[in-house]
């Protein structure tokens, strides 16, 4: 198994949305002989992007996978969407690969979001090729992405294979290193050629520096080349893997996708420089033990991510991180603790699946029908030796909407839907909002949740409606004051009588509230203090203001009376709630809004618009550092201000800027916004 090891590769594909990653899985797979035609985005038959709401957008919105044999090696591919809307679990992912295919569009270079994706993935330390695709089009500029790659992404770039022409003279490449020309004929074959007469200089010039790069990564080849002042091919072949295993190198090539043009180059290249499985780190445990990446350790495998069949049945995407993983297999959960019966392994390829018949060992992918009670970002591993993967973190939701039915009587069957897709996108998250009675769901972004509900209407035939989430406002009163309530109520017979006299003064913020008996000679029995208290609280909580919740006050029982027959716990609840109401309008009420505490992180260039935007949100910096061109804003924001946050960001920053946010404590709204408020909760009394 160590042979076949040596030559298998699992790689991502990675680059900021629109560069043309699908299409290039789709040249592959065409030349790989895993399909009969080139399918196209625009004609919605690409092998890759198969559900419908991928279709209808025209991009992935979810990892994808392949699996073909190049050279009788077997290769393992995940397509990751480039839409920051949908790379929530993206982390999780790049775990799965061992190298990484970074695609970058010809006519573009590098976007502001390749910066973002591109810090990401270095954190994996992932070996990477960089793919200049999109060549054929109009405006295509290899210089500009080799000189994007060098200053923004701050990466060592080395011209594997530099374009012989653009546009739509874009014919071929010439291989750097080898000083020979590859011209692409029809069918997307290539043919050996001499170097145009007017690219010798250039190829010479990058050739110098290529070698000398290449010896810069490797002791003992830097030492040869400065006694030799040259290598020998050998030696170039040997040291380009080895700077490029190490991160030091990182090689570029020139494609077109589309145009089927630089396939078989490119499948030389992922054989040739990406890393085998072998090749990788141990793996971490979470109590800190290490497992090699290697056949003959105990099974361990890393459940990354859980897809839905075009049937509609989950499967649990499983990418072996040691040991041999087989078929009808026990296998144990230890954050689960419990056992777990695998069914027939699968090889996926798009939405079409093939039956692993054989035992797979490190770096594969394959799926299997749901677990039991495995989820995603869960470990399986031999009982007798286990292990658990110590995970990275998943970015936190960044923004939520309302929802609920179309129709009454929808809410079960769409809470139902709603939840098998979290089991599918762990970066979904659904809550209930106690303080507004709304049911929150979470996403990565507006596009991210619209989808998500498309999804949920499409497989479960449930109407969905979205909306902003409301303000959990509260209310608190001014000052001090004192109240009487008194209920009494005669109906023939035994009737109801309760009387209490309260004291009510304001709390600091966040203290909730306080109740103090200070009856003395039974002029209420204690049996029935507890029912004023609760009176209280019940009306507390209805608000008096704008029916928001009352917080932050003390209240004192210091008088009152009772009638022996008369008073009961429900008179006294009453009279309790009518001091309280009275209590609440003398000493004056306020209205208080929710501040969230955030932390933006966005490059140097844009921090002057960010800042500038959150003081007309009503916010307030806090501070704010900067280190290596990315600066980092700690600010409190009202809630009201940044329900939509996430859109503004991304358009504000060329979608570089990221944000984590959480609640921090409440706060008095100004006249102008309490005003406000009042008069929309009065409209939707009205309606």
């Amino acid at each position: 198994m160590r042979d076949i090891l040596e030559k298998q590769r699992t790689f991502a594909l990675l680059g900021s949305t629109g560069t043309g990653k699908t299409s290039l899985a789709e040249m592959i797979f065409f030349n790989v002989g895993v399909t009969t035609r080139l399918g196209t985005i625009p004609n919605g038959n690409t092998v890759l992007d198969y559900e419908p709401e991928e279709i209808k957008k025209g991009g992935s919105i979810q990892p994808a996978f392949g699996v073909y044999t190049w050279k009788k090696n077997k290769h393992f591919l995940i397509d990751t969407p480039g839409d920051s809307n949908f790379q929530g679990e993206l982390p999780y992912q790049l775990v799965a690969a061992d190298g990484i295919l970074y695609v970058l569009d010809a006519t573009d270079g590098v976007k502001p979001q390749d910066k973002k994706l591109w810090n990401e993935a270095k954190e994996f330390e992932l070996p990477t090729i960089v793919v200049v695709n999109k060549m054929d089009r109009e405006r295509a500029d290899f210089e500009k992405a080799l000189k994007g790659i060098q200053d923004v992404l701050k990466a060592k770039p080395m011209v594997k294979y530099y374009p012989i022409g653009a546009e739509a003279d874009f014919k071929g490449v010439v291989d750097v290193l080898e000083k020979k020309a590859y011209f692409f004929k029809d069918d997307g074959k290539i043919e050996t050629g001499d170097v145009p007469a007017d690219l010798t200089d250039k190829i010479e010039e990058l050739y110098e520096y290529s070698v000398e790069n290449i010896a810069e990564s490797d002791e003992e080849l830097m030492e040869k080349y400065l006694e030799e002042g040259e290598l020998g091919p050998e030696d170039i072949k040997n040291g380009l893997r080895k700077g490029v295993l190490s991160g030091e190198i990182v090689p570029v090539c020139a494609v077109s996708a589309l145009q089927n043009k630089g396939a078989e180059l490119i499948l030389n290249m992922i054989q040739n420089l990406l890393p085998s499985p072998l090749d990788r780190k141990p793996w971490k445990g979470v109590d800190g033990t290490i497992r090699k990446s290697s056949e003959e350790e105990p099974l361990a495998a890393f459940v990354f991510k859980t897809i839905t069949t075009p049937f509609g049945g989950l499967l649990s995407m499983i990418r072996v991180l040691s040991g041999k993983l087989s078929s009808d297999m026990q296998v144990y959960n230890p954050e689960k603790n419990s056992k777990e019966k695998l069914g027939q392994l699968q090889y996926v390829i798009g939405k079409k699946m093939e039956p692993c018949k054989e035992e797979v060992g490190p770096g594969a992918i394959v799926a299997v029908a749901k677990l039991k009670s495995t989820q995603t970002g869960d470990t399986i591993c031999d009982e007798k030796n286990p292990f658990t993967l110590d995970k990275p973190k998943l970015p936190p939701q960044v923004l939520s909407y309302a929802i609920s039915g179309e129709n009454k009587g929808d809410e079960d069957k769409m809470m139902a839907a709603v939840q098998k897709l979290l089991e599918e996108d762990t970066s979904l998250k659904v809550q209930h909002s106690e303080e507004t009675k709304e049911i929150l769901l979470s996403g990565m972004g507006q596009l991210h949740i619209e989808m998500s509900v498309e999804k949920v209407k499409r497989r479960s035939k449930v109407g969905v409606k979205l909306k902003e989430p409301k303000i959990p406002y509260k209310e608190t009163i001014k000052g001090k004051a004192e109240a009487h309530g008194r209920y009494k109520k005669q109906t023939g017979g035994r009737g109801q009588f309760g009387d209490c006299w309260i004291r009510m003064s304001p709390l600091p913020r966040g203290a909730g509230y306080e109740f103090e008996n200070q009856i003395v000679g039974g002029v209420i029995p204690k049996q029935f203090i507890p029912a004023v208290d609760q009176g209280i609280q019940e009306a507390a909580k209805k608000g008096v203001l704008a029916g928001y919740p009352v917080v932050d006050f003390k209240v004192e029982l210091y008088d009152g009376s009772y009638h022996s027959v008369d008073s009961s716990e429900l008179a006294f609840k009453i009279a309790g709630s009518m001091a309280f109401k009275e209590a609440a309008e003398k000493a004056g009420l306020v209205l208080l809004e929710p501040i969230m505490k955030m932390v933006i992180t966005v490059p140097e260039e844009f921090m002057g618009d960010v800042i500038g935007d959150l003081s007309s949100r009503r916010g307030k910096v806090l501070g704010y550092e900067s280190q290596d061109g990315i600066a980092e804003i700690q600010a409190q924001v009202p809630m009201a201000e940044v329900l939509k946050y996430a859109p503004d960001l991304r358009s504000m920053t060329g979608g570089q800027g990221t944000f984590v946010m959480e609640f921090d404590h409440y706060e008095e709204c100004p006249p102008n916004i309490q005003e406000k408020v009042l008069e929309e909760v009065k409209a939707q009394k009205q309606e």
